[in-house]
């Protein structure tokens, strides 16, 4: 066989490769490998999320603002809008969302840790099914039950919202560290780690991603449900829509609903921007 018509592989095999992302010097298209083109898809979503959440909710807020800059308001809306009261009363439901979130933190995650160790874990799904019993109740019942049985106060709606909030917590600690790899734990003992190394070196940081999302849950969730403080003396922006309601005053009631949304947005973007941050390289 002549040199001219022998085939040469390098000129008639494909150059292109699924794994490099390299041209294709037949087909003329360009395979991207699919576990790179998945990364920038991932990233770009985390991207527009992390920084289009903030836009909106400043745009929206800027909006308002001007809006309450400029309209004409009668004695009641002027007082219940102005500034200084705005601003007492978003601190008092930033703080009840802050303290509620802290006391969530504390009593699920050692729960949850606890329910997945052996000898427990059989009581798992007892203990999830209890919190989802008591979180199908309405939040306004347990606040106002709470406040009939110890006394009306801040106090007294931090410990209901607790209450409400831990849920999503407790479930999502125990199933991120159930579905953390057996292997992977058994490699830990095997490197002679004690069951706390593991537990604290493995399982949790693999598990962060889901507890994470279980704790932006619950933000959003004490956030909603911390307008119903307004009615135990806890103030907060509730105060608002109860004022709206009560007096027939749809600016102050819309005020109240749309400064609670965007205190939402905000807390799930602040739980957002702590998941990427503590989320292990590689996940």
């Amino acid at each position: 066989m002549s040199e001219a018509t022998r085939t040469r592989p390098d000129e008639d095999a494909p150059t292109g490769s699924p794994e490099t992302g390299e041209r294709d010097e037949l087909t003329g298209e360009t395979d991207v490998a699919p576990e790179r083109s998945a990364r920038s898809r991932i990233s770009r979503e985390q991207v527009i999320l992390l920084l289009g959440i903030p836009v909106v909710v400043v745009l929206v807020l800027g909006g308002w603002v001007w809006w309450r800059a400029t309209a004409s308001l009668d004695a009641i809306e002027s007082r219940q809008l102005a500034w200084g009261t705005l601003l007492d009363l978003t601190w008092e439901h930033v703080k009840i969302t802050l303290v509620t979130t802290v006391f969530v933190l504390a009593a699920a995650v050692p729960l949850g840790v606890l329910l997945t160790r052996k000898g427990f874990d059989k009581a798992a799904p007892l203990v999830v099914g209890i919190g989802n019993i008591g979180q199908a109740a309405p939040a306004i019942g347990l606040v106002v039950l709470f406040a009939i049985w110890i006394n009306f106060g801040f106090w007294t709606a931090v410990l209901a919202f607790t209450l409400y909030g831990v849920l999503p917590v407790l479930r999502n600690t125990i199933v991120g560290l159930q579905g953390v790899d057996r292997t992977l734990i058994e490699a830990g003992r095997g490197m002679g780690m004690s069951g706390r190394g593991v537990l604290l070196r493995i399982e949790l940081p693999l598990a962060i991603p889901v507890i994470m999302a279980g704790v932006r849950t619950a933000l959003v969730l004490v956030v909603g449900v911390a307008s119903f403080g307004t009615f135990v003396d806890a103030g907060g922006l509730g105060a608002l829509i109860q004022t709206g309601v009560v007096l027939s005053r749809n600016s102050i009631l819309i005020s109240g609903g749309l400064l609670i949304a965007l205190l939402a947005l905000l807390v799930d973007w602040v739980g957002r921007v702590l998941e990427t941050a503590l989320r292990p390289k590689g996940l």
